[in-house]
């Protein structure tokens, strides 16, 4: 009875061993396990809002295809809004090199991505002086079944930021408007049972175009704190930061855009993205002030 005791004391501590080995950053999983959040130009809709888009990530070993899909709902128009979003199917391919380096289950398979509900909500009105100033909070859900393939966390995770959004009239016809976005927040994610990573996020955009196209400039972030704790190894890879952009065209009901993503840092994706948006005012809620 004490040896098969033993045992299943040896088997425990194995696996939680095991699960403390693995390395809960962006440099060790898939493109879509906790990519830098985006943020937006420090804008809430007036009407429910639906992207859909198509993103191909690759080189450094490793290719991936997904659908993706967000919609925003103002219960007040332009003040207060419920987001949702995730991964509609991933597709993806890795060398063998990249899987004994991640330590994966398989280099082939399809995947079901997380899920994101964030709250928004403005806190400050844009004026001649003042700038707009938006307040998210968002839940990330644990989806994926296992870890196993190196795709997903198993781990939920959460986050909080702000948005602060400016716009500049030039009084010229192709460039009519630069608006700048600055972003800053707080992260957090579980890796085990036992430990949690987190730090702050941050970013700016610059924005130039007129009511027809814009073009986009995005440096964004976050640093975690375990690849500076001696008890984790330096490259763990938790500090993510990438440079995107973005060309968005706008007809009166649909807007088109493209957007080419380069990982500085942690992130070791190149990304593809097109999609569009449009508005649906018939699942608008209907406010009375």
């Amino acid at each position: 009875m004490k040896k098969r005791t033993l045992l299943l004391y040896l088997l425990i501590a194995n696996q939680f061993i095991s699960a403390q080995d693995v390395k809960y950053s962006t440099a060790w999983f898939g493109p879509n396990a906790l990519p830098v959040p985006e943020f937006t130009d420090a804008k809430i809709p007036a009407k429910t809002t639906f992207n859909l888009m198509g993103d191909y990530y690759f080189g450094f070993g490793d290719k991936t295809k997904n659908g993706y899909i967000k919609v925003e709902i103002p219960f007040v128009p332009e003040r207060v809004s419920l987001k949702v979003w995730a991964t509609a199917a991933e597709n993806f391919e890795t060398t063998e090199e990249v899987r004994q380096k991640r330590g994966a289950s398989a280099t082939t398979g399809s995947e079901f991505g997380d899920i994101y509900v964030q709250t928004r909500m403005l806190i400050c009105t844009e004026k001649s002086i003042c700038p707009s100033i938006i307040l998210n909070s968002t839940l990330r859900t644990a989806s994926p079944e296992s870890y196993l393939t190196r795709r997903y966390f198993d781990t939920p995770g959460y986050y909080f930021d702000m948005e602060i959004g400016k716009s500049f009239q030039t009084g010229a016809s192709w460039i009519s408007e630069i608006r700048t976005v600055v972003n800053g927040g707080f992260l957090c994610w579980e890796t085990t049972k036992s430990t949690q990573d987190e730090g702050p996020m941050y970013g700016g955009k610059i924005i130039i175009g007129n009511p027809k196209w814009n073009l986009e400039n995005t440096i964004s972030g976050y640093v975690g704190w375990m690849h500076t704790n001696k008890h984790y190894s330096p490259d763990y890879g938790d500090a993510p930061a990438v440079w995107a952009t973005k060309l968005n065209i706008h007809f009166e009901k649909l807007s088109y855009y493209a957007q080419y993503q380069y990982g500085i840092q942690d992130f070791p994706f190149h990304q593809i993205r097109v999609g569009l948006s449009f508005q649906v005012s018939a699942l608008t809620p209907k406010y009375k002030p």
